[in-house]
This record gives C-alpha cells, structure tokens and sequence, in this order.
C-alpha cells in the first residue's frame, strides 16, 4: 500500500501564483510514483479572486481540496485549519507564493524515508528579497533566539515535513496562538533540516511587514519562554542601583558645590518611568495571550470546504 503525503498551503493573496503552484506541484508528485498525494490549500479571506482560480484548479485535479476561512486569520490559522484535516502518513508545510520551492519536497520526503519524523527546510539564501525583508527574518529570528535559547532554530520558516505523530501531537495542543514554528520544535522527535535557496515570491505582492515580523517575535517568545519576566526582576535591580548612585552623587554636588544637580535628578526619573513602561509592556503581552487563551476562540472559522 502506497504512503499518502499530505500538503498544507495556506494562501492569501495569491492570485498571481496558484496557477504555477499546481503545475508545478503535479511535475513533482508525477516525480513520485511510489506515494499518494493531496493537497489542502487553505484560502485565508483573500480580496483578489485566488479562491475562484483554486476552485478551478480543484474541479480538473481531485487531488486538491479547498477550505475557505471565513475572513483572514493570519498563516497560522490557515496552517491549523489545514493540519486539523489531513490524512496522510506525513505532511509537507508551506507557502503559496512559490518561495518555498515545490522541487524540495523530494529531498524532504526522503530525509523522512530515512527515519527522520521531522524534516525542517532551512534557507540558505534568500533570492530577490529587499532590505526591509531582510531586515525582519533578522529581527524575528534574533529575538526569538536570544530569549528562547535558540529552540527554533535559525532561518527555518514554516516550510517543513512532520510525520504523522509529530503533527497529531501539535494539533493535540489546546492553545489559541499558535507559532507552528515554535510548535514542531517543542515536540521533539527526530529532527533534521534542509538547506534550500528561498526563492523570489512569483508574484503578487507580500502580505508581510515589520509589524507583523515583531508582533509574532513576541508571541513566539511569549509562548515558550519567561525569560522577558526574569529579566524585568534583573532590570529593576540595576536601575534601583543606579538610581541610588546617582542620587549620593546629586547630594555630592549639593554639599559640595552649594547647589542640587536637578539634571541628574530628573534624568534618573526619566530613565526610571521609561524602564516601568518597558516592563509594563512585557507584562502586558503576557496578560494578552493568557487573555485569548481564556477567551478560548478558536484559531479559524471555516466558511466552506470543497473536495472533501
């Protein structure tokens, strides 16, 4: 009996590039005779017409399924809705922009062939990329890094294989917000990455921008690490120092000079309300995501399914 290798592939926006998707995924599936796929292409409320160019697609391949959200939620919304109806011995993550190269799945496929339940892909370089792109993967992957003591590795996006075991224990987990990154890094099992160029988006335009990149840096940190919290107990501690050297030099100069050093004093104040603003702030993005856990929404709303 064949092996079934499912593919999730959120999609937003991307009218420009499901057509070449699918040419391309049936040139590597025609590749491997020896498996069984499908494909579930998640269309996260796009405003172009990307839904109806997959309705077509799926009406001439049943190999492809459909699930439309019923506004956008994010990838990783589009990703669970996708992990939640899979069937395969093994499923492959990725992008409909055609960044994640469809020709990789091979070589992921047969990293898993070779034992390993969790093939990550790993990029190496990424072509036709701008600055401020550049400048966010940095961002995201050097705070994520530095405040989880690097759990998700460097450079991995969401491109990947999991075996069946691995993506049914990530859809065990209950929480709402999810960093699927962080997710697959946390179950274990045996792992491996991938190097692969990151190619140019095909077309359409970027959904992402530096926001974006920062707010799921700070969930991602929030969700599988205190460190932010032990650091505010550290910072206090140096700043109630500091405070107090500064405040024995301010009476210094008054006993001294016959007149106080309200220059320093106020810029200890300064520094002091802007380090418990800071602090109120990573409290805060803590209290927000114990906030939508305890609201207990889910992650997507499904509005319709075709295929299935």
């Amino acid at each position: 009996m064949r092996k079934l290798i499912s593919v999730v592939i959120p999609a937003y926006n991307e009218s420009a590039c499901v057509d070449e998707l699918s040419v391309r995924l049936d040139a590597v599936f025609a590749g491997l005779p020896q498996y069984d796929f499908e494909v579930v292409i998640v269309e996260n409320g796009s405003s172009d017409d990307t839904y109806e160019l997959l309705c077509k697609i799926q009406a001439n391949d049943d190999r492809f399924k459909l699930i439309r959200l019923a506004r956008n939620f994010r990838t990783e919304g589009g990703i669970a809705a996708g992990l939640e109806v899979v069937k395969g011995d093994a499923v492959v993550i990725m992008t409909a922009d055609l960044q994640d190269p469809p020709e990789v799945l091979p070589e992921l496929i047969e990293k898993w062939e070779e034992g390993y339940d969790h093939v990550y892909a790993v990029v190496r370089r990424r072509q036709g990329t701008n600055p401020i792109r550049r400048l966010n993967a940095k961002i995201f992957y050097w705070i994520v890094g530095k405040l989880t003591g690097d759990m998700i590795p460097r450079d991995v996006a969401v491109f990947r294989l999991a075996d069946r075991r691995v993506y049914e224990a990530v859809n065990a987990m209950p929480e709402r917000n999810r960093i699927f990154r962080g997710l697959f890094a946390w179950v274990g099992f045996r792992s491996i990455g991938v190097e692969h160029e990151r190619a140019p988006r095909f077309g359409g335009t970027s959904n992402s921008t530096t926001l974006y990149a920062l707010d799921v840096a700070l969930k991602g940190v929030a969700a599988y690490s205190v460190a932010p919290l032990k650091f505010i107990g550290a910072l206090g501690l140096l700043v109630g120092s500091l405070s107090a050297v500064g405040l024995v030099a301010s009476l210094i100069v008054w006993l001294t000079a016959g007149f106080p050093a309200w220059g320093m004093g106020l810029s200890i104040a300064g520094a002091f309300t802007g380090v418990v603003l800071t602090c109120l702030g990573i409290v805060a993005t803590y209290i927000g995501l114990v906030y939508e856990e305890v609201k207990s929404r889910p992650s997507f709303v499904v509005a319709d399914r075709v295929g299935f």
